[in-house]
């Protein structure tokens, strides 16, 4: 990664924008931003005066500085949520394409969290059918992120 630090409030913001971007806020989607703004940090108004502000148009301060280490921690928390479900939506990778270009988490970043989800799959399930499917999703999930990835990186640059 980088070594930049980014506001959380910023991050949270830019990431419920990718989600409205449809118009819909879906279940899934509010899944994972509830995750989001937990390993973000933010207290319980902050989402509410975030949201308000993107339908008002108006701006938002960035909030702390979330390090490196901890936007690692963060996209790793919200993918797990995401594969959890085991039925990816396009607005799901969408979000997780977005954290990961937000954080710049490159491709060897990206396989070592996927490297820990996998044990961390294989430690909370002790069903090899669910761990299974879950490593499955997970799979699938991490070429479909990736090129959702490196299209969002092309359309910034």
């Amino acid at each position: 990664m980088s070594g930049e630090t980014i506001g959380a409030l910023q991050v949270f913001r830019s990431t419920v924008e990718v989600m409205l971007s449809d118009g819909v806020l879906t279940r899934e989607e509010k899944r994972l931003i509830i995750k989001l703004a937990s390993s973000l940090g933010l207290n319980d108004e902050d989402p509410g005066r975030v949201y308000t502000a993107i339908r008002n148009g108006k701006k938002t301060e960035a909030g702390r500085g979330v390090t490196t280490n901890e936007q690692r921690l963060v996209y790793t928390r919200v993918f797990e949520i995401a594969i959890v479900n085991a039925s990816l939506s396009k607005d799901e990778f969408a979000v997780l394409a977005h954290l990961r270009d937000v954080f710049n988490i490159d491709d060897s970043d990206h396989s070592r969290i996927e490297s820990d989800l996998r044990d961390l799959i294989r430690q909370k399930t002790e069903d090899e059918n669910v761990v299974d499917k879950l490593l499955g999703t997970l799979k699938d999930s991490v070429s479909l992120v990736g090129s959702l990835f490196d299209s969002v990186r092309t359309k910034s640059n």
